[in-house]
């Protein structure tokens, strides 16, 4: 008897997940494993084969999940890939205690349509949509999924399935980073040759009001680089006498924030420009100490990028600002001097990056000294976040250099994901023509290629553009970098498994009113994901044209 096939069985397992309240963190995301496993052992044939479906540890209390389904004597496999945490659900304040509970929500939400805005709406009279955390993005993707396992199971393809379902996609992907090793070793403990890594994220709108439908072929990068900034302490009534810290951050986030020349554009597809995710002075308490020390750190998508590519702009960007910030200093400091009697000092601010503070510190106070700075950061990071360990570090080490001061340090903070594309790739390019021709002829719907997710996935994962080497301004940048926090680059330039991403329609991810298209999901999806995977394990002779 088929347990996810139909329409409503569907629905119901989704909600069943949905049900589970799997917040990145949370003890729930720790308990949804389980879940997973368990319905996947009520199917025979993980019972006559127990060890082809695995909770694997991360190394922090959480699992990510595998299950084989092998074909004897066949190689070619797909990987199927999907994440099962949610972001948090505080934003749907009144609805918030039905908001893992998409079979009560969303008739609450019918009654209330007056309540919710315009295309919300639109939605509730025009379409079936299911509203709930994580119907979209993405446990409706792990729902397809495992309806593929079942059909898997049952001989519908040529080839191997292997599904993947991790933790913590939406904080720092420590479940794909982890998942990576394992994948090669059941490769060579089934003897398996990865065809693609076939994701089922959501279709993200583009723009507010996109009604596009696409299928992507990659998947957007970015990085998170920060300035530290380090003037001079002063107190507030003789303030020429020092530079504000939070005046030196404020000016790199001017000049960064939404600044087009750091936008990459491949085949017109445009990342967007970079945007600030922190600035805030370092004092511990109020005074009347002017904050010296401050930081600004920011969101930077990549397409095609190498790292050393990166880091010249950003350093060019400071340069510039601090240059800025001297002649506006000498600006203000004369017109002063008017009023009272003194002589404007000097003002030098040095630009450089991590990587040069740590040597010149190594060389100034030597390899012991050092290391137990470190030590003593991570020791007592208690419940600080990759972000604010990595600023401590900063910190601490500037600090510790202080004679160097005033000064901007360039770093960088997890995560870090690589953009992949498999636009040019045979097998993807042909795939992907041959699906956007069938849900033309065979459903009337217009798939767009797009060359990159633009939500950020754990697809960025299953391979490096560029080796391993070429990451090396990002590493030595990374003051968490094997303090923590890293990513296992031999092991990804070993994978380099090509891409793809087939997923559901939504909308209104990590908002209150995410919802999800049932009828697109469960009826035109579930036709063409199948025909999709069988597409990929059976391609036609013209790729090796």
């Amino acid at each position: 008897m088929q347990k996810w096939q139909t329409k409503e069985q569907l629905v119901d397992l989704l909600c069943n997940l949905v049900n589970i309240p799997s917040v990145t963190g949370s003890a729930a995301e720790k308990d949804l494993p389980g879940y997973v496993v368990d319905q996947l052992r009520t199917l025979p044939y993980y019972q006559a084969n127990p060890d082809h479906v695995r909770a694997n540890p991360t190394g922090d209390e959480r699992h990510f999940v595998t299950a084989l389904v092998k074909k004897e004597g066949v190689r070619d496999t797909i990987i199927l890939v999907s994440h099962f945490d949610v972001v948090d659900v505080e934003d749907y304040g009144a609805w918030q205690k039905h908001s893992f509970d998409p079979k009560t929500l969303t008739p609450l939400f019918q009654q209330n349509q007056a309540d919710m805005p315009a295309e919300v709406q639109q939605d509730l009279r025009t379409g079936n949509w299911l509203f709930g955390r994580g119907t979209m993005d993405m446990k409706c993707g792990l729902t397809l999924h495992m309806s593929m396992i079942e059909r898997a199971i049952a001989g519908e393809f040529d080839g191997n399935i292997l599904l993947l379902t991790v933790p913590d996609e939406e904080v720092n992907s420590v479940g794909m980073r982890a998942a990576v090793p394992e994948l090669l070793k059941i490769a060579e403990e089934f003897d398996l040759e990865y065809k693609t890594v076939l994701n089922s994220e959501p279709m993200f709108t583009r723009y507010p009001g996109d009604q596009n439908k696409y299928l992507y072929t990659g998947s957007i990068g970015k990085v998170l680089p920060g300035f530290l900034c380090y003037g001079k302490e002063t107190h507030v009534g003789e303030p020429f006498a020092g530079l504000n810290g939070n005046y030196m951050a404020s000016q790199i986030t001017c000049e960064l924030e939404l600044n087009t020349s750091f936008c990459e554009v491949v085949e017109g597809e445009a990342s967007p420009p970079p945007t600030n995710l922190i600035q805030k002075d370092l004092k511990k308490e109020y005074s009347v100490q002017i904050p010296h020390r401050a930081v600004t750190l920011f969101n930077l998508f990549l397409l095609e990028k190498q790292m050393e590519e990166v880091v010249k702009p950003l350093l060019d960007t400071a340069k510039n600002v601090a240059d800025r910030i001297k002649q506006n200093y000498i600006k203000h400091a004369s017109q002063f001097a008017n009023f009272a009697p003194f002589n404007p000092r000097d003002l030098s601010i040095s630009v450089m990056t991590y990587e040069e503070l740590y040597a010149y510190a190594l060389k100034t106070y030597g390899e012991e000294k050092l290391k137990q700075l470190e030590a003593d950061v991570i020791a007592s990071r208690n419940d600080k976040d990759d972000r604010d360990t990595t600023i401590e570090l900063v910190d601490q080490l500037a600090i510790l250099c202080k004679e160097l001061s005033p000064m901007m340090i360039l770093f960088f903070a997890p995560p870090f994901y690589p953009a992949v594309s498999s636009r040019n790739h045979p097998l993807i390019m042909q795939i992907s023509s041959e699906m956007e021709s069938y849900a033309r002829d065979q459903h009337g719907v217009t798939l767009v290629k797009q060359n990159y997710f633009g939500g950020i996935s754990d697809l960025s994962y299953v391979g490096l553009q560029y080796p391993a080497a070429s990451m090396q301004p990002l590493v030595a940048n990374m003051p968490l970098w094997d303090n923590g926090y890293s990513i296992p680059l031999q092991e990804l330039e070993a994978f380099d498994v090509p891409v793809l991403n087939l997923g559901p329609v939504g909308r209104d991810a990590h908002q209150w009113t995410e919802r999800l298209d049932v009828d697109y999901a469960f009826d035109t999806l579930m036709d063409m994901l199948p025909r999709c995977i069988q597409s990929l394990l059976k391609p036609e002779i013209k790729i090796n044209n």
